[in-house]
């Protein structure tokens, strides 16, 4: 039989270096320490003040008549709906009534109401007595139907891997609305309380989906390290221009309310939002890279790099057109009132509330642009240390 070379196979790519598991381990354990040393002590203690209560109903009649004053935003238009309502166990109401007549809901946002919807009401105290009125739609069925199907076709088309990527999706939902909400509420930093979520989201979910191998974890310190830089220069930017975080209602009500820092959720908001798309681009370069390992087995490191930047660069043009519209789509009504009271476009462009999703695309470019080499090379020099052809003998005679 005749000498031949051996190229690198699934298994030698899919094992990782002992040397990427010795930089890995201290990030996990650090990354654990930290989340035990943040985690919220106390229960979020919710700000009952100026809330009301809440009840829901159902719309089984509705009584029109003409309005006797012209209405500013006409939804409904004038008279009222008799809701039977549904009568909670912690109802806190002294005599609970099963219908209530409400005026139809008017006005910007209001719902739009008929027969037979399910609506949500609130229950205001007035000094004549208590009255309720017509906030919004119940959406809890709707929803659901809509998660099943979401669901189902994760599973019928990724199978076992649509699965564990559901898996990664319950993590991060979990760990954010269990740890980084309840955190920066409690007090913590919220960029540190970010980047500590994101680490601890990265290592779980990556891994989860994609399986303990040699990409996975390339990819995991590639996305390490992008992250990194991202919160240096979203913090530099949220400095160098004086952003303060605060630009509607909301931000201002949670930083008042709550006491949390703007500033810092601005930050953390930048750091959080780019984890999903910068471990999107590093799973990719390094899948590239195993790939382009195994069909050349020839390729050197450096030939692995170039090809898979060629590969990144194509994905990065595209990548960074949705970072811009995904928040361009976010602001849009922000955007069209700043333009519909502003004649200048410089000072559109320098207005906070433009400028703080200008810094949210350009720093997360900025850290996908920085995704690529960084995960590219890391993939380059372990996968081809990982799947360097075997060299045999020469041929040897046998007869």
């Amino acid at each position: 039989m005749g000498g031949h070379h051996r190229g690198p196979g699934r298994d030698e790519l899919g094992r990782t270096p002992r040397v990427a598991w010795l930089v890995l381990a201290p990030i996990a354990l650090l990354t654990l320490v930290a989340t035990v040393w943040l985690w919220p002590t106390g229960d979020v203690v919710p700000d009952e003040q100026g809330s009301a209560d809440q009840y829901e109903g159902r719309v089984s009649a509705i009584e029109r008549s003409e309005c006797t004053e012209e209405l500013t935003d006409d939804v409904n238009g004038c008279g009222t709906a008799t809701v039977s309502l549904e009568t909670p166990e912690d109802d806190p109401r002294d005599e609970p009534v099963d219908t209530a007549e409400v005026p139809l809901p008017n006005g910007p946002g209001a719902p739009e109401v008929e027969e037979g919807d399910d609506v949500v009401l609130i229950l205001n105290e007035t000094p004549d007595g208590e009255s309720y009125a017509i906030v919004d739609h119940q959406r809890g069925t709707g929803l659901a139907v809509l998660a099943g199907a979401f669901v189902l076709a994760m599973v019928a088309f990724g199978r076992w891997r649509g699965v564990s990527a559901l898996a990664g999706l319950g993590v991060t939902f979990l760990l954010l609305l269990y740890f980084v909400v309840p955190a920066i509420l409690d007090g913590s930093p919220p960029l540190l309380v970010a980047i500590v979520g994101s680490a601890a989201i990265m290592l779980t979910v990556l891994y989860l989906t994609h399986g303990l191998g040699a990409t996975t974890t390339v990819a995991v310190l590639g996305t390490l390290a992008s992250l990194t830089l991202t919160g240096l220069l979203s913090a530099l930017a949220v400095s160098a221009l004086h952003l303060t975080g605060v630009t509607d209602d909301l931000s201002l009500a949670v930083g008042m309310t709550q006491g949390v820092n703007t500033e810092g959720l601005l930050l953390a908001g930048i750091v959080i939002g780019s984890l999903g798309v910068l471990d999107d681009v590093t799973v990719t370069q390094s899948a590239t890279v195993a790939e382009l390992a195994r069909a050349n087995p020839a390729y050197g490191a450096l030939q692995l790099f170039r090809a898979g930047s060629r590969v990144g660069r194509s994905h990065i043009a595209s990548v960074v057109n949705t970072i811009v519209l995904a928040y361009a789509g976010s602001a849009l009504p922000l955007l069209i009132l700043i333009v519909a009271n502003t004649e200048s476009l410089g000072s559109v462009v320098t207005d906070q509330i433009i400028a703080q999703e200008v810094v949210r695309s350009v720093v997360a470019t900025l850290g996908l642009v920085a995704a690529v080499p960084l995960t590219t090379g890391l993939a380059a020099v372990v996968l081809r240390a990982r799947a360097h052809p075997v060299e045999q003998g020469p041929p040897v005679d046998q007869a």
